[in-house]
């Protein structure tokens, strides 16, 4: 017997939710269908619980920085208080509120793996659905285990056992100096674990400005740790404290633990898309404007490959929905996506690097500024030697392309540069407006004055 439904929607993370919840509400026969926990990466092993062990981790850095600022203070680190907090906020890894929510906007939730077998059909552990209206493709992405010799035999750490973690390792290794990786060392590294970093292109950050990436060094070297760019992993075994890296340039490196975090991938071959008209084989679906990625099959989040964050996925969400259910919209803009990398300080990033806007034919100009050089970063003093700000302008039509800034609170700096990005607003109107003073917003001024 097939069940017939309006819309299927295939992974219920932060993206499916979107969609589902919005179609349910508007009175579709909605069934979501996810194999792990509803709500996806970000709530259980990702934005949340990874934010709030950096949380925690700064208050300890806070602390010593009163030896700098206000006289003398000095804290004991112990991980048992956030281990609970983790627990606390993912209700020990349970999604039960989450598939309630969901069913209380009328929808349908069944737990299982999906297979689509058909353009509106689909197969979830054997049993058979057809939607009138379509499919979704929610299914995110899962850590990505690059291809070194040994890595299986050594019990190695992806963000998730990072994060479920109870006690922690007396030395790391992270192969990948991208966002997850700088963020879980520095946060382990302020509990008192000697942490190392190895990352194949020639600064952190890989996906930013190089300005920041050089910056991102400075600070970790500044905290004692270590920071190995330009060489990668040739191979890993048990040995040492616990695990041996040989790297490509014939060093070698020991530690308790081995973290991946080397980026993300998609399984689009065991979802049976070829059935829906997709490649099987290809990194990420494919979609318009609209979020379509065949006839009545649309797809959102980190499937699509415009990039693996929770605001994008609830963005891409919402258009979805809206074509779903036949309602007028605007098509996907992806001009001013912002990311931030939480580390301690932040780097926001809103739009193209220099690298991109040169390499999409832009004739480019660049202004960079220094957080300590403005009055708000030498006022701050501790946590903010290190930041830099730099923009990007298209020089023919006198608009930002992108944008950066590395500082305390970054990513709320970041909030100004995603609207001007976004609506186009011309550098001149940019540069009168009245920035407050003393603030890290004002070093957007001083950025636009090397534009000049």
């Amino acid at each position: 017997m097939v069940e017939q439904l309006d819309l299927i929607v295939i992974g219920m993370g932060v993206g499916g939710e979107e969609v589902a919840g919005r179609a349910a509400e508007a009175g579709m026969r909605v069934l979501g269908v996810e194999r792990k926990l509803v709500g996806g990466e970000c709530p259980y092993w990702g934005c949340i619980p990874s934010k709030m062990m950096i949380r925690a981790a700064n208050a300890l850095a806070e602390t010593g920085r009163v030896n700098k600022l206000a006289g003398r203070a000095a804290a004991e680190p112990s991980w048992d208080p956030v281990a609970a907090r983790v627990r606390e906020a993912t209700a020990n890894w349970d999604d039960q509120a989450a598939v309630e929510r969901f069913e209380g906007k009328g929808g349908r939730f069944l737990r299982g793996r999906a297979r689509i077998v058909g353009q509106r059909a689909v197969e979830v552990d054997g049993e058979r659905f057809e939607a009138t209206r379509g499919i979704v493709i929610a299914t995110g992405g899962e850590p990505a285990m690059p291809p070194i010799d040994g890595i299986d035999q050594v019990d190695a750490w992806t963000n998730r056992e990072a994060i479920e973690a109870t006690e922690l390792p007396r030395s790391l290794v992270v192969l990948g100096a991208g966002p997850v990786g700088l963020e879980l060392a520095q946060a382990f590294h302020r509990f008192g674990t000697t942490a190392t970093l190895v990352e194949t292109a020639e600064h952190a950050l890989p996906d930013d400005e190089p300005e920041n990436g050089e910056a991102m060094r400075a600070v970790l070297e500044e905290d004692g740790m270590t920071l190995r760019t330009g060489v990668s992993a040739k191979s890993v075994r048990r040995g040492g404290p616990g695990v041996v890296v040989e790297l490509s340039d014939g060093g070698q490196l020991e530690a308790e633990r081995l973290l991946v975090a080397t980026g993300r991938r998609s399984d689009l071959r065991s979802l049976g898309v070829d059935a829906a008209g997709l490649d099987p084989d290809a990194a990420a679906v494919a979609v318009d404007g609209h979020l379509r990625a065949a006839p009545g099959v649309w797809a959102v989040g980190d499937v699509t490959g415009h990039g693996a964050f929770t605001h994008l996925a609830v963005y891409q969400g919402r258009i979805a929905a809206a074509d779903v259910l036949g309602r007028g919209h605007r098509p996907a803009d992806y001009s001013a996506v912002p990311r931030v990398t939480f580390t301690d300080p932040e780097v926001a990033t809103v739009g193209l690097t220099e690298a991109q806007a040169r390499e999409a034919g832009h004739r480019v100009r660049t202004g960079v500024a220094t957080t300590a050089s403005s009055a708000r970063g030498w006022i701050h003093g501790p946590g903010a030697e290190h930041g830099v700000m730099k923009l990007v302008a298209d020089a023919d039509q006198d608009v930002l392309l992108g944008g950066s800034v590395m500082s305390p609170a970054a990513g709320e700096v970041a909030g100004l540069l995603v609207l001007a990005i976004r609506q186009r607003v011309p550098l001149a109107a940019l540069r009168e407006l009245i920035y407050p003073y003393p603030t890290l917003v004002r070093g957007i001024e001083d950025a636009l004055r090397e534009l000049n």
